[in-house]
C-alpha cells in the first residue's frame, strides 16, 4: 500500500461540463509495480466492483453522472486529458491510480503500446457515458442533480481509509461564486 498522501487536482464547471467540488485523486505507484491482478484485488477489496480491463480509456471526452470511478494503470502508461476544454493532461504509469469523482471530463490522448487498464465504481455502481458534444442544457441539470446526489465512497480504493480529502472538500455554497460566473450550477 502506497503511504503517500495522493496528489490533489481541482476543477470546476466548464462549459457543459459539470466537473467536480471534489479532487481528482493521483496516487503514484499506489500499487506497486501494477500488474492487472494485483490492481483487481486492491480495487475488490476496498469495495471498489463492477471493475473491467481494457487497453485505455475512451479517446473522446466524458464523464459519469451516476458513479465515481477509479482507473488503475496496470502495465504501460496513458496520457489523460482532464476537465475539458483548457484543462491538463496527466500521465500515469504502472501501479498509478486515478480516483475520478463524477461529473469529471476525461479522455485518453496517449499511450503506450503495452497500456491496460483496470476500472471500478464504488459499491458496484453502474456508469452512464455522458458527452459534452451530445447535451443539453436540460440533460445538463438532470446530470448535476444525480452527481449532487452521490454518497462519498466509504473507501478509498488504494488505501482503504476514508475519502478525507473528500469530505473536507469545500461545499458549493463555500465556493466562490465568481467560478460560476458563467450561471451554471456549481457542484
Amino acid at each position: 500500500m502506497s503511504s503517500n498522501a495522493p496528489e490533489l487536482f481541482w476543477s470546476k464547471p466548464n462549459g457543459m461540463l459539470p466537473n467536480s467540488r471534489y479532487p481528482l485523486l493521483v496516487h503514484r505507484n499506489g500499487i506497486t509495480g501494477g500488474g492487472e491482478m494485483a490492481v483487481l484485488e486492491r480495487f475488490r477489496a476496498n469495495g471498489w466492483l463492477n471493475n473491467w480491463r481494457y487497453p485505455g480509456v475512451y479517446t473522446y471526452p466524458h464523464f459519469h453522472s451516476t458513479t465515481h470511478e477509479c482507473l488503475g494503470v496496470a502495465t504501460g502508461w496513458i496520457d489523460v486529458a482532464l476537465f475539458g476544454k483548457g484543462g491538463i493532461t496527466l500521465r500515469v504509469s504502472a501501479g498509478d491510480v486515478i480516483v475520478m469523482p463524477a461529473g469529471v471530463s476525461h479522455s485518453m490522448v496517449g499511450h503506450s503500446d503495452d497500456i491496460m487498464m483496470v476500472g471500478g465504481y464504488p459499491d458496484g455502481r453502474d456508469w452512464d457515458n455522458m458527452q459534452e458534444d451530445h447535451i443539453t442544457e436540460e440533460g445538463r441539470r438532470a446530470a448535476a442533480k444525480r452527481i449532487m446526489m452521490l454518497p462519498i465512497p466509504t473507501r478509498d480504493p488504494v488505501t482503504g481509509s476514508a475519502m478525507q480529502d473528500w469530505i473536507e472538500a469545500p461545499s458549493s455554497v463555500d465556493a466562490d461564486l465568481n467560478d460560476f460566473r458563467d450561471g451554471l450550477d456549481p457542484i
